[in-house]
């Protein structure tokens, strides 16, 4: 099972939107092998790593995988290091034929198609995160988003 998270990059974490993401994990995965797709940018998605981590301690059999958005020797140097150290693997998606300024994008878009189940947090429509959650409803994914007051699962 893969599992892809979205979200702003001005999130607040609290213990109920931790609490939200690990019982979705039980419920959802339990143990259950699982890929983690996760972007490692911003805030949520240093939440969102947290969670993954804490889940991955109590369920050996999930991974957690860094997806880059870039390739090039610069990025590598200054930060593929250190998401090796703290990631199961890193994933580059075949994307180095679009335009760097759109890697974000793209990167966002390969991890929704992969993903059997989409996280995120949306409360504003724009941004990448709401331009994957957009892509993401379009595909027809499963998404839990964990701004809603009340557990919401969109199929549509």
């Amino acid at each position: 099972m893969v599992i892809s998270f979205f979200g702003h990059s001005n999130f607040i974490k609290t213990e109920a939107y931790k609490e939200k993401i690990l019982s979705l994990l039980e419920e959802k995965v339990g143990d259950a092998p699982a890929d983690f797709y996760l972007g490692g940018y911003g805030d949520f998605d240093c939440f969102a790593f947290e969670c993954c981590k804490k889940y991955k301690s109590k369920h050996p059999s999930a991974s957690l995988i860094f997806v880059t958005p870039y390739i090039t020797v610069e990025y590598q140097k200054h930060h593929l290091n250190h998401q090796k150290e703290r990631y199961d693997s890193i994933v580059y998606p075949e994307i180095e034929n679009k335009p760097i300024k759109f890697a974000i994008i793209y990167r966002n878009r390969w991890m929704v198609e992969r993903a059997d189940f989409i996280v995120c947090y949306i409360d504003h429509e724009w941004g990448g995160a709401f331009k994957a959650y957009q892509y993401a409803k379009q595909k027809k994914k499963q998404i839990f988003n964990i701004f809603d007051e009340d557990i919401y699962i969109s199929k549509t």
